[in-house]
């Protein structure tokens, strides 16, 4: 009953919301907004003490927005969007995510790169990771990193089983964290254009995917170098399981995405965001139907999806929007201690605004601060790029990267702690020790072209 209830509720914000930006009807708005808040109140209850205490924080600075803010209802209405905004984005990729995960072709995909032989396994890992990441998101850490853990499984020698564990897990998750850089599925840039002013997807792309090119590169290159050495003879190479063909349908499914997406972005003018969530969805009613032997089977699917499968995931989603609803009721509340306005960074030098959140984003990771929290409470109190002489579109790929690092180091991600439990180390290890050289490598090669491009802008 619960979950037909919450699956009813977040269908209800959903098609709000995507009504609200298609058409822009300000009584979508409202519907989203009394959507999310009857999710929030029937699924808080059933969640860890820790999602409970997101939502304490969020009740606290609402009520400190109405006592102390004259334009406390605009703040509580932006915020209640920002909410059901990421509600929306978060199910709208869920939805691929399952007929992904049940696809036979998709998991011959996964296991012809799983199964490469050492010379070539990293560089296909990292870049399956990352085009899997693009349409399963943290499920590709799941499917991907479920199968090299079975594959370094069968490796009797303890010591060449944890070594090869190890280089397959973070193959796959610094291709994951590469596509937060610039995927439009991706919540670092939707979350980030619609926080920055003057950005679009089709403008931050091509400084953001030379950004995922360095981090899928730096990886490779540190992990071919620095090869661990064997006190043991290193054992026979394997023939790969399955073809190159076997790539085939995750390919034609990327190009269907993106082709639509950014021919549907440039013909309608609309944002990125509004796209995927309205498109993304039919895409995988599509694909269900397609795969499934009649309407029957496909309509017990959908009911499936929309009523047990998408309601299972109440613990991550009041995470997640109770950190974009904190991120806005917090920067409404700083916003007058800085005398209403933004912060003032005429003394600071222009490129060090422009790569500060490569590095600021990871530490606040480290201090339990997920990316959507921090960058939905700090972007607004910064200028407007333009007024400090940068490209707003720059500034987001500056931002992505930083969100992309964080998902790579923060011991309070999902990527950490996914590759953590199956590698069987903590995330902090993940995150501080193996991923180390590789952030500090990233940050420095991001750093320096970020000055280029903007001295070339």
């Amino acid at each position: 009953m619960l979950d037909r209830l919450l699956g009813v509720l977040l269908l209800v914000t959903g098609i709000a919301v995507i009504i609200r930006e298609w058409l822009g009807l300000e009584f979508a708005g409202l519907v989203a907004a009394a959507g999310l808040g009857l999710f929030l109140v029937c699924a808080t209850p059933f969640t860890s003490w820790s999602r409970k205490a997101f939502v304490a924080i969020g009740l606290i600075l609402a009520t400190l927005a109405v006592a102390f803010l004259d334009d406390w209802p605009a703040v509580l209405a932006k915020a209640a969007s920002q909410g059901a905004f990421i509600s929306t984005f978060f199910i709208a990729l869920a939805s691929l995510r399952n007929p992904a995960a049940a696809s036979p072709a998709i998991d011959r995909c996964g296991q012809y790169l799983a199964s490469q032989p050492p010379g070539r396994r990293y560089m296909a890992l990292t870049v399956g990771g990352h085009l899997f990441a693009l349409i399963l998101n943290y499920g590709a850490i799941t499917l991907l990193g479920g199968l090299t853990e079975a594959i370094a499984g069968r490796e009797k020698n303890a010591e060449i089983r944890e070594i090869r564990n190890r280089r397959m897990l973070l193959a796959v998750q610094r291709g994951l964290c590469a596509s937060l850089c610039w995927s439009p599925l991706a919540f670092a840039t939707a979350i980030t254009t619609s926080v920055i002013a003057g950005s679009s997807w089709g403008g931050v792309a091509p400084y953001a995917m030379i950004f995922g090119l360095v981090f899928l590169v730096t990886g490779w290159a540190l992990d071919t170098i620095f090869k661990p050495k064997l006190t043991v003879p290193r054992p026979p190479r394997s023939s790969p399981t399955g073809s190159i063909r076997d790539l085939l349908p995750l390919v034609v499914l990327l190009a269907l995405l993106f082709s639509v997406v950014g021919t549907l972005e440039y013909l309608t003018g609309l944002a990125i965001t509004a796209i995927v969530m309205a498109f993304v969805p039919l895409v995988s009613i599509g694909w269900i139907a397609y795969e499934s032997s009649s309407a029957g089977e496909t309509a017990r699917r959908l009911k499936r999806l929309c009523f047990t499968e998408l309601p299972a995931y109440r613990s991550e989603l009041v995470l997640l929007i109770m950190a974009g609803v904190i991120g806005v009721l917090g920067a409404a509340l700083i916003q007058p201690l800085a005398s209403g306005r933004a912060l003032d960074l005429s003394d600071v030098p222009v490129w060090l605004v422009l790569v500060a959140p490569v590095v600021v984003i990871p530490i606040l990771g480290q201090l339990g601060m997920n990316p959507i929290l921090s960058v939905s409470m700090l972007a607004p109190l910064l200028p407007a790029p333009a007024s400090l002489g940068l490209s707003p579109n720059l500034f987001v790929a500056a931002i992505t990267a930083g969100w992309a690092l964080a998902g790579a180091t923060s011991p309070f991600t999902a990527t950490t702690l996914l590759v953590g439990r199956l590698g069987h180390v903590s995330a902090s290890t993940v995150g501080l020790v193996w991923n180390r050289a590789f952030t500090l490598w990233v940050m420095a090669v991001v750093g320096l072209l970020l000055v280029g491009f903007a001295e070339l802008s």
